[in-house]
């Protein structure tokens, strides 16, 4: 896998082999970042479900000030700490390795004040998961929870994987502006239209403790849903 575009353009990257993580394509990568890249320029940037980090190294590559990487799998997080090397980027990048379905998306450490809020996002989960993704699910909830004031702005972009002709639901404080769709997935992109917190997400976000050790890590699992 290759980053196409900006300062890290035709760098390779790792990605784990067989199902643990499912890289997007060049052709889709390129379409999406071709439409958002002007959002991202000097973003701070969550990207969520990392896998070994492309579409985040993508988004550094094209000029975003930052990245928080949040990841779970342990295999993935390896080689993601190995593409991080390989492109010596370490003051740009904060590795997290959370349970997306329980973590508050408010890292800590000395390095994380300057990640958050995340102005975009990018939200690919585990294709399994998407049809339980309803009002009230553990992976809607995350969605709620990424829209808290203190985790991102208003206005900040949401990109949302699915595979296509999923069926989901997406909390109120995200909109779907416009959708990217090939041959087997679909890609949402969505705002954050506003400050307000339903009243579930909020209670779910304060009962969470914070996964994050000093240095903006948490402790790894070997589940993945990730996307690179």
């Amino acid at each position: 896998m290759r980053i196409i575009a900006g300062k890290y353009r035709r760098r390779i990257l790792l990605t784990s082999p067989g199902q643990t993580t499912r890289p997007i394509t060049d052709r889709v990568k390129e379409s999406l970042f071709e439409n958002i890249e002007k959002r991202l320029i000097g973003a701070r940037i969550a990207d969520v479900f990392a896998g070994t980090g492309t579409i985040g190294m993508e988004a550094l590559s094209r000029g975003a000030s930052c990245v928080t990487f949040i990841e779970k799998d342990r295999v993935a997080l390896q080689l993601l700490r190995q593409n991080i090397a390989a492109l010596k980027c370490e003051d740009e990048t904060l590795v997290w390795p959370a349970d997306v379905l329980r973590c508050s998306f408010r890292p800590k450490g000395k390095k994380a004040p300057a990640f958050v809020p995340f102005q975009a996002i990018f939200f690919d989960p585990p294709y399994a998961m998407v049809p339980s993704m309803v009002e009230g699910s553990p992976l809607w909830l995350s969605l709620s929870r990424l829209a808290r004031p203190d985790v991102s702005t208003e206005g900040a972009t949401l990109v949302l994987r699915v595979p296509e002709r999923a069926k989901y639901d997406i909390p109120p404080q995200w909109v779907v502006d416009w959708s990217l769709e090939t041959s087997n997935m679909k890609i949402d992109i969505c705002r954050r239209v506003s400050d307000a917190i339903p009243q579930d997400a909020e209670i779910a976000a304060d009962e969470i403790a914070d996964d994050s050790t000093e240095d903006g890590d948490a402790d790894g699992g070997t589940e993945t849903g990730s996307s690179s």
